[in-house]
């Protein structure tokens, strides 16, 4: 049984909670520029004295509608400031924050809102409160509903206008480091979701960990990020809360489409995204330089920033590649950069696996991709690659004080005190999570090197053994056929089949691009995806895509046969998370008679 540890190396207060961040700031340096926030003309400064202001004010809005210690308040809304607003004025009211992911059902909704027992929930738009009038009937609990698109920040100002700023301050200094700070509910790949709890400090020893671990993110004064994942899903708040404690610059953004746009203007030092983000931006890229006739150009700067990147980890760079990856920064590069706003010099990933080439290719361009791991039970990270010490491939090594061992079934248990205290009225669930001396299981399958390097292999839960008894993990090579530009998400099947199979569903974009430039626009205008999932041109572009995938595994792994499926899978359409995992119980479940007509023709 392998372990490996890292030394605390931060001294953890014995009292307070995260809202003392937001004091200290408003205090003590109260000119200085904490948000920025989008408004009709570009970016509108926040200071931190603002900010103190503001959440002061609301949590005295809370507290008047009798919203008490330990209670619970809900928050439904797009990433935006008022998200962070509120959580904080919520915390500072003694209270705990119960994030709802905008795109909720309503039946998801009445789950979350009876499970946790919210007294209070803040929506953003009319759509999310008709969601929440059909359940309201059934809960019992719920006193109060304020919409952000009614002005919900004035009306709890203006309601907590006559509460006296000692009452304030004794109920935000009431909270201690062990009292709940937020029930995050796990979107889950398959049941309900359940309700994990997290404590201030929780929080408090991930953050003076990871803001330790990652200098070259938080430590420059003009150190800045643009949030555009949802708040509700824990490495966004994580990065929330990290910026809000190293005095660092954020801004929100809602709207992935104009990332590219928002990027130029706000010009980030650091962003954070899943593996998808990143996996969209280099296959447009790529795409771009196709139709621009330059795709002979782009490949082989991709090539040369991939060997580069290798190149830094061995300490061997050939004159030859430093020659040409001196010529592509200046004519590939830089431009890609520029699309990340120009100033953006590293990046977090966390979520799923990046994968060696996206990870080698970013490195290369000169932004560089942190890859990190953990789960919303452990409060984001609890692995991280430092910039000065990476391993692409790997998810790094553990935050300061936190230890990893290998179970006998290959099965990653962690301890630290950034991992929850259990799911909220669920104790068996609570139980099962944890094995003999407390250590948490992760079901995830892993290594650890000599030097503390975590490396996921896949999810204990979603081995498939094959007819001829081969344990195959999926995850290996659904990473690398989504890594293809005309793959849009694909589920690798073929648990007691004689062989391994994929389901594959299309890049709607990326598509449509192709079918330009091998003559099929008609086709695809006409008869839209149906019209094409049997091309044998485009067939012949995903075998590559599966060949190239095929390469990281044996013969005995490796995909034999695939399907192109004319749907697309998404979140709206259930089969995703809003962390755009996929829910293979439910894609398998859809997927049914497509799964036979591979194995039974």
């Amino acid at each position: 049984m392998r372990e490996y540890a890292t030394t605390l190396t931060f001294e953890m207060p014995t009292s307070g909670n995260l809202t003392d961040d937001v004091v200290r700031r408003g205090t003590q340096a109260a000119d200085r520029v904490m948000f920025r926030r989008r408004a009709a003309q570009g970016w509108q400064e926040v200071t931190s004295g603002e900010f103190l202001t503001q959440t002061r004010a609301v949590a005295k809005g809370l507290i008047a509608a009798g919203i008490q210690h330990g209670d619970r308040v809900a928050l439904i809304s797009k990433t935006r400031y008022e998200w962070t607003l509120l959580d904080y004025a919520i915390w500072m009211a003694g209270a705990v924050t119960v994030p709802i992911y905008e795109t909720s059902s309503a039946e998801q909704i009445e789950w979350i809102m009876a499970d946790s027992g919210a007294r209070a929930i803040v929506v953003e738009s009319g759509e999310h409160q008709s969601r929440l009038a059909q359940v309201r009937g059934g809960l019992s609990d719920l006193h109060h509903v304020w919409s952000l698109e009614h002005n919900a920040v004035g009306v709890l100002t203006q309601l907590g206008a006559d509460v006296p700023d000692e009452e304030w301050a004794r109920r935000r200094e009431a909270t201690g480091l062990d009292d709940v700070a937020t029930l995050i509910y796990t979107s889950g790949t398959t049941g309900r979701p359940k309700g994990c709890t997290l404590t201030h400090r929780n929080f408090e020893f991930e953050l003076r960990g990871a803001i330790s671990e990652l200098p070259e993110l938080f430590a420059d004064d003009d150190a800045c990020t643009l949030l555009f994942l949802p708040l509700a899903h824990i490495f966004a708040r994580v990065i929330q809360v990290g910026c809000v404690k190293a005095d660092t610059v954020m801004g929100h953004s809602a709207d992935i489409k104009s990332l590219v746009a928002d990027f130029a203007q706000f010009q980030p030092t650091f962003l954070l995204a899943v593996p998808r983000v990143f996996e969209k931006i280099f296959n447009s890229a790529s795409q771009r330089a196709v139709a621009d006739g330059r795709a002979a150009i782009f490949n082989r700067a991709a090539d040369i920033a991939i060997a580069y990147s290798r190149g830094l980890e061995t300490g061997k760079i050939s004159p030859l590649v430093r020659l040409q990856h001196a010529v592509f920064d200046r004519l590939v590069y830089g431009k890609l950069r520029a699309a990340l706003g120009g100033r953006c010099t590293h990046a977090m990933s966390g979520g799923a696996p990046l994968g060696d080439r996206l990870g080698h290719f970013y490195r290369g361009i000169g932004a560089t991709i942190l890859e990190g791991y953990g789960l919303t039970e452990t409060t984001a990270a609890l692995t991280v690659n430092r910039a000065d010490a990476q391993k692409v491939g790997t998810v790094g090594r553990p935050l300061p004080g936190t230890s990893v061992r290998v179970a006998e079934d290959g099965e990653l248990l962690f301890k630290g005190d950034q991992i929850f205290t259990g799911y909220w009225n669920n104790p068996e669930a609570t139980a099962e999570a944890f094995a003999d001396g407390g250590w948490f299981r992760t079901g995830d399958l892993g290594e650890v090197d000599d030097e503390g390097f975590v490396r996921i292999t896949g999810r204990k839960k979603e081995i498939l053994v094959t007819a001829g008894g081969k344990n195959v993990a999926p995850a290996v090579l659904e990473d690398r056929l989504r890594a293809h530009h005309l793959v849009d998400q694909c589920l690798v099947v073929g648990d007691g089949e004689p062989y391994i199979a994929a389901l594959v569903t299309l890049d709607r974009e990326a598509l449509s691009d192709w079918a330009d430039q091998h003559g099929k626009a008609a086709l695809l205008e006409h008869d839209g995806v149906a019209g094409l999932v049997d091309d044998p041109l485009l067939h012949a572009e995903i075998q590559r895509a599966v060949d190239q995938a095929n390469e990281a595994v044996s013969k005995a792994e490796s995909i034999r046969k695939f399907a192109i499926l004319e749907r697309e899978w998404s979140e709206e359409g259930g089969q995703l998370t809003p962390s755009l995992k996929l829910k293979r119980n439910v894609v398998m479940r859809e997927s049914h008679d497509d799964i036979e007509a591979i194995y039974r023709p």
